[in-house]
């Protein structure tokens, strides 16, 4: 299995690892329930540096992104961030990504860990394919690592490590500068829900900076947080997860990623099926679950109207916020409304569950 550099930082700490898509995570410190609230109620730090960096550069960088990926990237400023994905000419999804904008001439992609090879080769497939030159594409994945610090006490503690204003960083926007001692790209993003900060730095300093956010924020409340909650926090915001609500099955649209797929830009790969699907209606719909029973819904579990299967879960949980089941499913349209009552067959036993639309947790 592939390591970060702070492997050995998360067994120190007594992490219950586990393999994740071939890399050595942890997937608990304390227990999910306790990190969960953490986040919540204080902050968590979390190890992102399984993620991927792909760097594209050139003159011609934008109109190769424009092409590359569904939302539009001209809206860009420098210093801000944007979420989007790439799709195959078939319609289903690469990966979704979030893209920094330097310059014009400058980007960086961060890339689920899973798919970093893959997407790596398929942004050079379509450059290749492209008629489009004056575009360099750069794998610095291994070049980083990646915190995240996550939770309403984020900005406090890491304050007290830089000089960087960060009062003045909004969200999705980035900005370069130094967090104990190190230079870095601070990004006003996360995957939780909560305010928080996600910083690309030097893979060799990855331990120095660990320790050092870990020791300004203990005081606060700060966890280290392990992948279990930061599954059940991003359930509870209703955010999709490639592989879940997200696959080259899965078109944006069915995902509901409608709201970064501008069909009205100029051609994109993927973008003819889209329009297409978009006009002939889609055969389903991701939605929001609320349990009315108690019960969990897992991934794969069927979901009912009567005696009819309508769809499937893609996610589920507990929530520890709610104290409920929570889910995300791919349902078919005429059931995929607010209040529509359903069913989630759990354990060969059918359970009810409302259409709610996420976030779940406001």
């Amino acid at each position: 299995m592939k390591k970060t550099p702070l492997n050995q930082t998360h067994r120190e700490l007594g992490a219950r690892m586990v393999d994740f898509g071939g890399w050595d995570m942890p997937v608990q410190y304390s227990g999910v329930i306790d990190e969960h609230q953490a986040v919540r109620e204080a902050a968590g730090l979390f190890d992102v540096s399984h993620m991927g960096e792909v760097e594209v550069s050139g003159a011609n960088a934008l109109a190769f992104i424009q092409q590359l990926t569904i939302n539009d990237a001209a809206k860009l400023v420098d210093g801000q961030v944007q979420y989007s994905a790439m799709c195959y000419p078939e319609g289903g999804v690469v990966d979704d990504v979030t893209l920094y904008r330097f310059n014009e001439s400058r980007y960086l992609f961060c890339v689920n860990a899973s798919n970093t090879d893959k997407d790596f080769a398929w942004m050079q497939q379509v450059l290749a394919e492209s008629a489009i030159n004056d575009v360099t594409l750069t794998n610095r994945s291994d070049e980083f690592a990646q915190i995240a610090l996550q939770g309403p006490k984020a900005e406090t503690i890491l304050s007290s490590l830089t000089d960087v204003v960060l009062a003045d960083l909004v969200y999705y926007h980035f900005c370069e500068g130094a967090v104990a001692g190190v230079e870095m790209i601070i990004s006003r993003t996360g995957y939780t829900g909560e305010d928080g900060f996600e910083l690309y730095l030097p893979a060799s300093s990855a331990v120095k900076v660990w320790q050092a956010i870990m020791t300004a924020g203990t005081p606060q409340g700060l966890l280290p947080i392990g992948l279990g909650a930061r599954d059940t926090l991003r359930l509870e915001k209703g955010y999709a997860l490639y592989g879940h609500e997200l696959s080259r099955e899965i078109s944006p649209l069915e995902a509901g990623l409608a709201w970064i797929t501008k069909l009205d830009k100029e051609d994109f790969v993927g973008k003819a099926v889209l329009v297409a699907q978009k006009a002939e209606g889609l055969p389903r719909r991701r939605v929001g679950l609320v349990m009315q029973e108690r019960g969990i819904p897992r991934e794969g579990y069927p979901v009912f109207v009567g005696d009819r299967e309508v769809g499937v879960v893609t996610s589920g949980t507990m929530s520890p916020s709610l104290k409920v089941g929570v889910a995300l499913a791919l349902v078919e349209p005429a059931f995929a409304q607010e209040e529509t009552e359903l069913e989630v067959a759990i354990r060969n036993r059918r359970m009810g569950a409302k259409v709610q639309r996420p976030p779940f947790v406001k």
